[in-house]
């Protein structure tokens, strides 16, 4: 039977869903994949991943499928609303995420009852496709522990490496030949007890998302062999710190000019 989409699906669907989405995603890449054991079998569970390409989400997703847990997706609201797509997500169980509520508590009000009620859901922490220059995770936003902290879930921290290379951020042209290999790693649950307690105020969450997204990039470090910034880029940070470099290149070109002025006006 098929219910709303707070974590109920129908079986049906989602059999038809692996037929078909098994082998097109295994047609499209490799995979080298390591710590699928730390997935709950079962049970409510995040798995918290960097978001490279729009071609991670079916890595990801196989990912935790051949780990015994079909994934669960948060999606905008909006979507459920559009025909034919809208109930075949509710029937696939996927998550609207209600973006734009005064109560931030509510943006998330069916992934907590979907995780409550046995989703693993897969939860990309920074919203959208990394900015970072050399594709580190940038700072997330805040959700990712106000799911964790609310239901008590474990969350699994997930990195990979390589969808980049099978589709290309901004591309719409995917790389299929010769088939690119994409590297995933699972971690232990992030270590959250130090949370236990405190209220699920913008501290904590800041807090918690932080030490989420430190166990996603030391992932990434180890796939990639490489040292992850002492600092997760920030968008909006770098933005601002490119505004003042435009301004203070503006103003060193113009100081010659003026003093090359007022040496004329002086003769």
């Amino acid at each position: 039977m098929t219910r709303r989409a707070d974590g109920s699906y129908s079986n049906a669907w989602r059999g038809v869903s692996k037929v078909i989405l098994r082998p097109t995603i295994r047609a499209l890449m490799k995979h080298d994949w390591q710590g699928q054991e730390n997935i709950p079998r079962e049970g409510g569970a995040i798995v918290a991943a960097n978001h490279l390409s729009y071609a991670d989400v079916l890595a990801v997703a196989l990912f935790c499928d051949q780990a015994g847990r079909y994934p669960t997706f948060l999606a905008k609201s909006d979507l459920f609303k559009i025909k034919i797509l809208g109930p075949i997500m509710v029937r696939l169980g996927q998550l609207p995420v209600y973006r734009g509520q005064a109560d931030a508590a509510l943006v998330l009000r069916d992934a907590e009852l979907g995780v409550k009620n046995g989703a693993c859901v897969l939860f990309y922490p920074e919203s959208t496709v990394t900015r970072d220059p050399d594709l580190w995770p940038m700072v997330a936003k805040t959700g990712v522990a106000r799911l964790a902290l609310a239901t008590g879930a474990p969350v699994v921290p997930v990195a990979h490496w390589g969808a980049q290379n099978v589709l290309p951020y901004g591309s719409f042209k995917p790389r299929l030949i010769p088939r690119k290999t994409v590297r995933i790693i699972a971690g232990p649950p992030v270590d959250l007890s130090e949370f236990d307690g405190l209220p699920i105020d913008s501290k904590t969450m800041r807090a918690a998302t932080d030490k989420i997204m430190a166990d996603v990039a030391a992932l990434l470090a180890k796939l990639r062999a490489e040292e992850p910034p002492a600092e997760p880029y920030h968008p909006a940070k770098a933005r601002r710190q490119l505004r003042a470099d435009l301004r203070k290149l503006a103003e060193d070109q113009d100081a010659p000019e003026q003093e090359d002025t007022t040496e004329v006006h002086g003769q």
